[in-house]
């Protein structure tokens, strides 16, 4: 089964590196930012993974500094986003139809909650 959150004792593991390591790369990389709850504990999705791992070759194995990796990691993240969004095809539009239907109830479903959650914290009040 595939967990959603990883403590950094895992990752760490993960990635052969120590604990500190990682905290260290978080200080130098603005981009990584991992979920922290309520204890301050540090939770590592699938993404912050997979970027750790893209930071950990850049220093490691093609052998940039710091300061080139961040800049590296930076213009690949602009280029990503800059990249135009796929048209939706023929075959998709279907789906693509069943899947906005979805999202529509599912929005409707949100706004009724978050009325309800406002009469109820106003009632507080």
């Amino acid at each position: 089964m595939k967990k959603y959150y990883y403590t950094i004792g895992e990752v760490s593991n993960l990635l052969g590196v120590k604990p500190y390591v990682i905290r260290y790369w978080e200080s130098e990389f603005s981009f990584l930012k991992p979920r922290k709850e309520s204890g301050r504990n540090r939770q590592y999705s699938e993404e912050n993974i997979e970027l750790l791992r893209r930071i950990q070759d850049l220093l490691y194995n093609q052998r940039y500094t710091i300061e080139g990796a961040r800049q590296k990691l930076k213009q690949e993240l602009r280029n990503k986003s800059s990249q135009p969004v796929t048209p939706i095809t023929n075959k998709n539009q279907e789906i693509s139809a069943e899947l906005q239907e979805n999202l529509i109830t599912l929005r409707q479903n949100l706004e009724k909650l978050c009325t309800m959650c406002h009469q109820l914290w106003s009632k507080k009040i």
